[in-house]
């Protein structure tokens, strides 16, 4: 072969390799073109993961703090000023109504009592002569011995000291009073809780001894145990359940597997504005005195919940200008956005109370660019905080 012949040949094999790396190319850039098109739209179409409203649970159950705190208690201030002479009744101590609890000396008072009952005895002495005289000067005027004008003062004489005489014997009834609040009673069945006295201790009147601060405390507290009082602040979405005959589980942390029960008693009609709860009253019998006033409550309550109520995952719900809405979807795979009515949050799941049913699409977690009407894909969820969460749910049930 002549080396001319060898020439055209190799010129004629490197045109065949250029002219088929130029198809290759030209089938690269349409299967890339092919390609790019189909991914653009599969990307126009949003995948989205969509739940279904599960019923809410058919019982209504909240577990809230509480205060226990006696049927009566009673702090025990004195009535009169003087030294404490002695005490009777210790903390814990069990009185029924009318015991003695402490004595308190008051010289003072007893001074003035005296003072009072001698300045009755004056009274009366000054209100016998002034019946005496007006007796005669009357006796005098009915013989037209002295004028008329005489008479009638010595009327008014004989009425002032009338008055006087009352005056004098109030005073003395005061004193009196006074005397019997030198010996401090229990105001009623009860236990001790608060002894702050000492003998020897100082009291005021109206206040109890003054302390290291110098501020005046009580002399005693008593306290009526034989039935409690439990406070508890409500929210107001599970108020609806307060009436009659609820009943409510409360256990306290001295006691922590006994549980007691506690009785509806009453509410107060109005909302704390800054907590958004109602003072709740229950009554706990407490015959065997186990509770103690003071004490912190746990307290379970439970009611039956209204129908037509679903739960959907919090991350479901969109905030629009138009209120709480979700995306629902339809059988042709349309978005659409749909207005509710919300009950109450948690940060895993939010209560709907109207504008869903058993058989709506919701879209979990909605893409922010999502349009009424758009077509979405559906996918199916990986196993996750949502499965697991609605897991454990069912098996709370």
């Amino acid at each position: 072969m002549s080396a001319l012949t060898k020439k055209r040949l190799f010129i004629g094999c490197l045109l065949c390799v250029l002219v088929g790396y130029v198809a290759y190319l030209e089938v690269q850039h349409l299967n890339n073109e092919v390609t790019l098109r189909a991914d653009a739209s599969r990307a126009s179409v949003p995948d989205v993961a969509v739940v279904q409203p599960k019923p809410a649970p058919a019982t209504l159950s909240m577990t809230l703090p509480g205060n226990i705190n006696a049927w009566y208690e009673a702090p025990i201030y004195a009535q009169v000023s003087g030294y404490v002479k002695m005490w009777y009744k210790d903390y814990g101590a069990t009185v029924k109504k009318g015991d003695i609890l402490a004595e308190v000396n008051a010289p003072g008072l007893d001074a003035q009592y005296a003072q009072a009952k001698a300045d009755l005895q004056v009274a009366q002495a000054k209100y016998g002569l002034a019946t005496v005289t007006a007796n005669r000067w009357r006796s005098m005027g009915k013989s037209q011995a002295v004028s008329g004008q005489s008479v009638s003062v010595q009327n008014a004489n004989e009425q002032s000291a009338r008055a006087a005489l009352e005056a004098a014997q109030h005073n003395v009834d005061h004193y009196d009073a006074l005397e019997q609040f030198k010996t401090i009673i229990a105001p009623f069945d009860g236990v001790v809780t608060a002894r702050n006295i000492s003998v020897g201790d100082y009291v005021g009147a109206g206040s109890g001894n003054m302390n290291a601060n110098g501020t005046a405390s009580e002399l005693f507290t008593v306290a009526d145990t034989h039935e409690m009082r439990l406070f508890v602040s409500v929210p107001e979405v599970l108020s609806y359940v307060l009436k009659p005959g609820l009943k409510a589980r409360v256990t306290v942390p001295q006691y922590p597997n006994k549980v007691f029960t506690a009785n509806f008693l009453t509410i107060a009609k109005g909302y704390d504005p800054n907590t958004r709860t109602a003072v709740t009253e229950f009554t706990i019998d407490n015959a065997d005195q186990t509770l103690w006033p003071g004490t912190f409550a746990s307290v379970s309550l439970s009611a039956p919940a209204e129908g037509g109520v679903y739960t959907i995952p919090t991350g479901a719900l969109v905030f629009q200008e138009k209120g709480m809405q979700v995306v629902t979807v339809d059988a042709q795979n349309k978005a659409h956005y749909k207005t509710i009515t919300v009950g109450r949050m948690s940060d895993a799941y939010t209560e709907v109370d109207a504008g869903l049913s058993s058989g709506d699409h919701i879209i979990n977690n909605p893409p922010a660019d999502l349009l009424e009407g758009q077509t979405v894909r559906l996918s199916a969820p990986e196993k996750g905080y949502i499965t697991t969460a609605s897991s454990d749910e069912e098996d709370d049930e």
